[in-house]
């Protein structure tokens, strides 16, 4: 491994980790999980056997992903996000569902799609898939999977507006949406970008 930094505390039990990565203070990687380049990862995360993390991938401190939880290029998790992969958690210790855990059926894998961003302290359900772009608000809880380059809040968290790929918001307006920042045009509709907004060249 070249060009790689990892903190004399963290706990890094995986050879997978792509050049130019920076592994911060009291930070556990188990093995089997894979770190693309180029990527940070704050102090007093945990990351799982079973996940994958893409190229330049910022996860600020505390965030924790367990097993099933897939994210792509260019993501952003700011402090404490916490993921889950079982929607109907038992301890499989507990005589009664026991059955359930001899097999990995119970898993349900979480996909962050390319350069979307989860704000601090979000809360993602199992087995949901966060699209292109999309920026969940901090202290969220998404209970259900989001478009590309939407804007969610709440708990449970809802789509209240939609943002370009730099991350500012798109204003509503018919036809088509204007970034007044980077000035990328969206095909619109009827006010709202659609779930996967094509660029008008």
């Amino acid at each position: 491994m070249k060009d790689i930094y990892v903190h004399p505390s963290a706990i890094v039990e995986t050879d997978q980790i792509g050049e130019g990565t920076r592994i911060w203070a009291y930070t556990h990687v188990m093995k089997d999980v894979v770190v693309g380049a180029n990527c940070n990862i704050g102090e007093h995360c945990f990351l799982e056997s079973g996940v994958t993390v893409g190229d330049d991938v910022t996860i600020k401190n505390g965030s924790l992903l367990w097993e099933g939880v897939h994210l792509e290029d260019g993501t952003f998790l700011g402090p404490r996000v916490t993921f889950t992969n079982d929607k109907y958690p038992r301890s499989p210790r507990l005589a009664q569902a026991r059955t359930r855990y001899t097999d990995r059926r119970w898993l349900e894998p979480t996909f962050v799609r390319r350069g979307a961003s989860l704000g601090a302290g979000a809360i993602i359900l199992a087995g949901i898939t966060i699209e292109e772009f999309c920026i969940v608000g901090a202290g969220a809880t998404v209970t259900r999977s989001l478009p590309a380059n939407a804007l969610a809040i709440g708990s449970p968290a809802r789509v209240r507006g939609w943002v370009c790929r730099c991350g500012q918001r798109l204003p509503s307006s018919p036809g088509v949406a204007t970034c007044p920042d980077c000035n990328l045009t969206f095909i619109d509709g009827g006010g709202l970008v659609e779930g996967r907004p094509e660029f008008v060249e």
